[in-house]
């Protein structure tokens, strides 16, 4: 029965869910000049597409999925976007061309926005302040796992049976946990509480929670910082190849960086009842612009090509603080929404992936086969958001009062 479901239970569905995002963004990375390969990429088309579309994708998906599911409750709203994903999956799976991969990431973003937003409302209606914080770093410590290892796995099955069967994975991944959310979770929403799908009032509230200054300040702030893990993503197999000759052992190496986000998250679920989320935000971003000021201040000095064990040491670092930050902007900025959790975590969502996309991609124009560029992006990121921050906690923190 549904009832009987465990804490610990829900955070490891929590955690597969939302892991969707990430692992379908990092099994793909060894695979992406094997698709090149295999389709004939030609300009102004790029396999690199492949990342910044399912992102696009994701944008989009969260501003709708968000209201759906305050409309007609988390369960219903996850297995919609389980739905598009499948259809997404499968589209991508059956590409004959690069044209018709990206549309199919397009749907798998668009998809796995219901997973994403509908995790964290649940969590929202659920529970509240550090509380909160501690339960999304929980799920953060537990879905990297899957992330990190995503890449090294992927080399090997794209080795023995060639890319399409990645996105088997992802259709039979979706299948599972949507069975599993089916049979064992609750719904979290009760009736009485949820909000009418209709334009005019939705404008109404995404008014109301926008004109917080709070609110779009951490938008932004919590965008930036995911930009800088963005541009890290669209460069590394670059920057290890180009830099170091890393390609059969690069899955290695993205483990070992990603294991800093994991374990930041862990600790922070351990710390932030007893410090807060702000005190342990701003030490994040403390030491987010300690290791994007280092690593740039060495690779200016080696020019530009930082030696590995700099680059691995900085690193992670500096996804250390990430890993801090995720749970915590996330909780500082969800915490003002109230009775608007789904359309506000929607409008959080997809606010911060544009954002993201506009910092990876800008910086990310700069890169010169050199490890300045990330180290740029790391230093702009960490002087940029925690200013925005420290503004936004100036502002006022009532909850947002639903229009109806």
């Amino acid at each position: 029965m549904t009832s009987s479901i465990s804490f610990r239970e829900r955070i490891a569905l929590y955690a597969l869910l939302t892991s969707l995002t990430s692992i379908s963004i990092d099994a793909l990375l060894p695979g992406l000049r094997q698709i090149g390969w295999e389709l004939g990429v030609a300009p102004p088309l790029s396999t690199q597409h492949i990342i910044s579309i399912f992102i696009l994708g994701m944008a989009f998906g969260e501003l709708a999925l968000g209201p759906l599911s305050d409309a007609m409750g988390r369960k219903k709203a996850l297995l919609l976007g389980l739905g598009v994903y499948a259809v997404g999956t499968m589209t991508a799976m059956l590409a004959g061309s690069l044209e018709m991969v990206l549309l199919g990431r397009f749907l798998q973003g668009v998809g796995v926005s219901g997973p994403k937003i509908a995790t964290r409302a649940m969590i929202r209606d659920q529970f509240e302040g550090d509380a909160m914080a501690r339960v999304m770093s929980l799920m953060f410590t537990l879905f990297i796992l899957v992330p990190m290892l995503a890449p090294a796995l992927a080399q090997g099955v794209i080795f023995v049976a060639g890319w399409r069967i990645v996105f088997a994975v992802y259709l039979a991944m979706a299948a599972l946990l949507g069975l599993w959310l089916t049979m064992r979770q609750p719904e979290t929403l009760a009736a009485e509480k949820r909000i009418p799908f209709r334009p005019r009032l939705l404008l109404a509230n995404g008014r109301r929670i926008l004109s917080k200054r709070r609110v779009t300040l951490l938008i932004v702030a919590t965008g930036i910082v995911f930009g800088a893990q963005l541009l890290y993503l669209g460069t590394a197999a670059d920057l290890f190849f180009d830099i170091y000759g890393v390609e059969e052992t690069f899955p290695f190496y993205f483990a070992v960086l990603a294991t800093g986000i994991g374990l930041a998250s862990f600790l922070n679920a351990k710390l932030v009842q007893r410090f807060g989320m702000d005190a342990m935000a701003r030490a994040a971003f403390i030491g987010l612009v300690s290791a994007g000021f280092l690593m740039l201040l060495s690779s200016l000095l080696w020019n530009g090509h930082l030696p590995l064990v700099g680059l691995m040491m900085f690193g992670f670092l500096a996804f250390f603080a990430i890993g801090v930050l995720f749970g915590n902007l996330n909780a500082m900025a969800m915490r003002s929404l109230g009775a608007v959790a789904g359309l506000g975590a929607s409008l959080i969502a997809s606010g911060s992936s544009l954002v993201a996309t506009l910092f990876a991609v800008a910086i990310g124009s700069f890169y010169d086969g050199s490890t300045t560029n990330l180290a740029a992006g790391f230093l702009i990121a960490g002087v940029s958001s925690f200013i925005l921050v420290e503004l936004a906690d100036r502002g006022d923190a009532s909850p947002v009062e639903a229009a109806r």
